[in-house]
């Protein structure tokens, strides 16, 4: 009888992990804000929010960005390095872009990270949620 219960107990406590890993890999993401943009001496300062909140820390991680105009044409796409985002903190990054008028750019897409070191592969795509404190809309 004891056998047959630890047996139960310990297929119990598998099913219990595995339910919990399934929903820290569905909850795992990579948070990035948009927060500001200032105008600068160069152009346009664009300030980010990023909190790593995936499986692993990330080491390195880039991101490419297409920037589109007030004529909603892609003005330019362009690849920002954030460096590394340690597991479970915020980082500040901030871009001074040259000859980029703020007021002109109207929506900012994340196409790819052609860089991403340390999660698995696709998993920085995978979990990107985005999202803007401002009036520019900011997708992944």
């Amino acid at each position: 009888m004891a056998v047959r219960f630890a047996v139960v107990t310990a297929g119990m406590v598998m099913a219990v992990s595995s339910i919990c890993q399934a929903q820290d890999a569905a909850t795992a993401k990579l948070d990035i804000e948009l927060n500001a943009l200032a105008p600068s001496q160069k152009g346009c300062m664009m300030t980010f929010v990023a909190e790593n909140n995936l499986q692993a820390p990330i080491n390195k991680i880039s991101f490419e960005l297409a920037f589109f105009n007030d004529k909603n044409a892609v003005d330019r796409i362009t690849v920002l390095d954030f460096r590394d985002l340690p597991q479970g903190k915020k980082r500040v990054r901030q871009f001074d872009m040259p000859n980029v008028k703020c007021e002109t750019v109207t929506r900012i897409i994340i196409n790819d990270t052609p860089v991403c070191d340390g999660p698995a592969a696709g998993e920085c795509m995978k979990g990107l949620v985005t999202r803007s404190q401002i009036s520019v809309p900011f997708e992944g």
